[in-house]
């Protein structure tokens, strides 16, 4: 029995070396030869090749294979190769040429008449090569005349220059901030309007191409990134029309909101400086701020630091206009906003209009009536599990079910006086986090009990792995014991605000005296040229 579980597990440790192996040529990207195989060959040719590793004998034959499967992949991530051998047909004919050469090489080296059995595996392995060889070389002549098809098709909806097949364009639009990158895009898009939105979804959907929206490329969940070949990116990058604050009367209000309407390719930080401008705050704030787009913080239902307090883009969105899978126009409108967070109101209600492609014609009316506390889970600012929200258009769907366009948001009035508060904490990270609750029920009970105005406007938790990636200044000046880098363990950082400056002082202070219980050092920033330095930090994590 011993014996037989330690043959299982030598197999077993045997297979997964092999998963590890890179003998394929020219291969410069993070694919394993067995990825690399079973993309082009198929799962069943990398288990012939694992059988046939064992009786090698010269290896000639193995390295001429593994020579055609290493041209074909470097071309297939290259796209500046793609667009060279499209431009010269004659090139591609050489290379195509050289890999039946190859191929003609390794079938004179059989030997069927010595072991049938092997030669069998070795015919199956080789059929599967022609076939990559026939398919690399019809992918060529399939994109040359999706090309010439897209640029008649969708020319006739924007700019020429608008139409990017160049390899710059694709290799840019391959991947997001998780850096992972499965297949470049047939196609960028940029266009110039929010007009053209509707006629490009539509020519993508009848020129057959998977659509993949795209802002900022800040996200962390890929989703904008390519997973077919047909595939077409839409940057809305170019979408940058915005309004300062203005002052708007919303469905089921009598008196006039703050609101701030932006195209989805606006910058966020630019919406939160605007907003600044007229003494007003936008909520939505996530660390990407100063390189997110609004498209995608609608998308992605982004929140930051102000989400404590106002919530995240589903809260404070008073309208949002999309385009649909359907190449449709659909406005969605919120009723009797309430101002605040989207799960305090009993009910949430939203009317949605939906339009022709021209954006003029409509179609039908709906409205959902969706409870409140249904949006999230109790505790929770975000629940990243429900992307269907109730049907809700548009918001956390990623883009899944249309490309958002433009958003009318509404905008906070930020009390007179602030604080930004540093806690560090050190010691024991089980014994600082439940400081983050402490503090965030401290605050909520105070106003729930009407004992002040103060409110917790933002807060931030950052752990050790992210203060040492950031480079993070420790301000303690303490030796703390268990800190072997000198850094903390945890850091809060947070904004108390509220126009009773004696009360924001008293609050405040009783927020850092939570922390001193925890093991943790409050400081305290009063002026704005210090709370910026205070969340510098936080601003750095972006990058990383």
């Amino acid at each position: 029995m011993t014996s037989t579980i330690t043959s299982a597990s030598t197999a077993h440790h045997s297979e997964r070396s092999n998963d590890r192996i890179r003998e394929i040529p020219y291969n410069y990207t993070s694919f394993s030869d067995r990825e690399i195989v079973v993309r082009l060959l198929g799962e069943r040719a990398w288990t012939v090749l694992n059988e046939l590793r064992t009786e090698r004998r010269t290896g000639r034959s193995a390295r001429m294979l593994y020579e055609i499967l290493g041209d074909i992949w470097v071309v297939q991530r290259n796209p500046y190769l793609q667009d060279d051998l499209l431009d010269n047909p004659k090139r591609r004919v050489q290379l195509v040429d050289a890999l039946k050469h190859r191929l003609g090489e390794v079938q004179k080296r059989r030997t069927p008449d010595v072991d049938s059995d092997r030669d069998a595996h070795v015919s199956e392995l080789l059929t599967l090569v022609a076939n990559a060889i026939a398919a690399f070389d019809t992918i060529f002549l399939k994109a040359a005349a999706l090309r010439k098809e897209t640029q008649k098709a969708l020319g006739k909806l924007t700019a020429s220059d608008n139409i990017k097949f160049d390899g710059l364009s694709r290799v840019s639009h391959v991947t997001d901030a998780t850096d992972w990158r499965v297949e470049y895009p047939f196609v960028v898009l940029t266009p110039d309007s929010e007009a053209e939105m509707a006629g490009l979804v539509k020519g993508c959907i009848e020129l057959g191409l998977t659509i993949i929206p795209r802002g900022g490329g800040t996200g962390y969940t890929g989703g904008a990134i390519p997973l077919t070949w047909k595939s077409a990116v839409i940057n809305t990058e170019k979408l940058e029309a915005m309004t300062e604050v203005v002052m708007q009367t919303l469905p089921g209000h009598s008196a006039p909101v703050a609101t701030i309407w932006t195209e989805a390719g606006v910058v966020t930080q630019r919406v939160a400086n605007a907003a600044e401008r007229a003494g007003f705050v936008f909520a939505v704030d996530p660390t990407s701020a100063e390189a997110s787009c609004i498209g995608g913080n609608i998308a992605m239902n982004a929140g930051g630091k102000k989400a404590v307090l106002w919530g995240t883009a589903l809260d404070n969105l008073a309208s949002w206009r999309m385009v649909t899978p359907d190449a449709q126009w659909l406005e969605v409108t919120r009723l009797n906003h309430n101002l605040g967070k989207i799960h305090d109101a009993d009910v949430a209600s939203f009317e949605l209009n939906y339009f022709e492609a021209d954006g003029k014609k409509l179609i039908r009316t709906e409205r959902l009536d969706i409870a409140g506390p249904s949006f999230r889970k109790e505790g929770l600012g975000k629940d990243v599990t429900d992307k269907f929200l109730s049907g809700l258009p548009g918001i956390q769907k990623e883009g899944c079910d249309g490309l958002i366009t433009s958003a009318r948001w509404i905008v906070h009035r930020m009390p007179q006086h602030t604080r930004t508060v540093c806690l560090e904490f050190f010691g024991n990270t089980k014994d600082a986090v439940p400081s983050i609750v402490e503090i965030k029920d401290y605050m909520f009970a105070l106003q729930k009990r009407g004992d002040s105005s103060t409110v917790l406007a933002g807060l931030e938790h950052l752990d050790d792995r992210y203060l040492k990636a950031v480079g993070y200044a420790t301000k303690s000046k303490r030796t703390h014991t268990g800190s072997s880098n000198g850094l903390p363990k945890m850091v809060l950082i947070g904004d108390i605000a509220g126009d009773d400056a004696d009360d924001v002082a008293r609050v405040t202070s009783e927020v850092v005296r939570i922390a001193n219980s925890r093991n943790g050092e409050g400081f305290i920033a009063i002026s704005p040229e210090a709370r910026h330095k205070f969340w510098l930090d936080r601003k750095r994590a972006a990058a990383i």
